[in-house]
C-alpha cells in the first residue's frame, strides 16, 4: 500500500472515529475517553511533523478504522446509515469551510486562541471543550444546513454532551481538512474502496 494511501487512511478513519464518537454520546450519553481525547485534542495539532502525529499513537484511532471497516467492507453485516450520514455531512461542510477564506481565517485565529488556553488550563479543561464547541457553533455549522444529530432526547439535551458533540464535529472538521489536503476526494471513497479496506484490516491487526 502505498505512503499516501496510509496517510489518506489515518485522516478518514479520523473522520470515521469522530462520527462513532458522536453517535455514542448521543445514544449512550457516553463514549470510549481516549478516542475522544485523541480525536478532540487532534484540533489543536496544526503544524504537524506527520499525519500520524496529528492523533498520536496508532491505537488512538482504532475506533475509527473499526467504524471505517464496518461502512466500507462489502462483508460488514454492522453497516450503519446514520453513521454514514454523519460522515458524508463532515466532509461536505469541509468543503464548504475549504471555499470560504473568512471562516478559514476565523477558524484558524480562534483554535490558535484555544492552543494558548489549552498551555495554561490543560487539554482536560471543561473550558477547552467549550471554547472547541462555541469555533464549531459561530464559524463552522452556520456554513451548510445543521447536522442532525439523532439518539436519546435525554442525553442530548444535557448542555455537556451537547458541547462535546459540537467539539467533536470540529475534530471530524480537522480530519476532513486533512483528509483534502493529502489529495483525499470523496469519490475516492467509492473506487479505493478495497485498498481503504485493506489498510483498515492491516492497521487493525498492527494493534492486536
Amino acid at each position: 500500500m502505498s505512503h499516501n494511501i496510509q496517510e489518506k487512511l489515518l485522516a478518514l478513519a479520523g473522520v470515521c472515529q469522530t462520527a462513532g464518537l458522536v453517535q455514542a454520546i448521543a445514544r449512550k450519553g457516553e463514549a470510549n475517553a481516549s478516542a475522544m481525547e485523541a480525536s478532540i485534542s487532534s484540533i489543536l495539532v496544526t503544524s504537524p511533523e506527520s499525519t500520524q502525529q496529528v492523533y498520536g499513537a496508532l491505537n488512538n484511532l482504532q475506533l475509527g478504522f473499526k467504524t471505517l471497516l464496518e461502512q466500507l467492507d462489502n462483508a460488514s453485516k454492522s453497516k450503519d446509515a446514520e453513521l454514514t450520514r454523519y460522515i458524508a455531512s463532515i466532509l461536505s461542510l469541509e468543503r464548504k469551510l475549504n471555499a470560504n477564506s473568512a471562516a478559514l481565517n476565523e477558524l484558524a485565529q480562534r483554535v490558535s486562541h484555544v492552543q494558548r488556553q489549552a498551555a495554561h488550563l490543560g487539554f482536560e479543561s471543561n473550558q477547552i471543550i467549550s471554547s472547541l464547541a462555541s469555533i464549531y457553533s459561530d464559524v463552522v455549522s452556520p456554513l451548510a444546513p445543521k447536522i442532525q444529530i439523532a439518539g436519546n432526547p435525554e442525553h442530548l439535551s444535557v448542555e455537556n454532551n451537547q458541547k462535546k458533540v459540537r467539539a467533536l464535529l470540529l475534530a471530524g472538521i480537522r480530519s476532513a481538512v486533512l483528509w483534502r489536503q493529502l489529495g483525499g476526494k470523496r469519490r475516492q471513497i467509492l473506487f479505493s474502496r478495497g485498498k481503504l479496506v485493506h489498510g483498515a484490516k492491516q492497521a487493525i491487526r498492527m494493534m492486536d
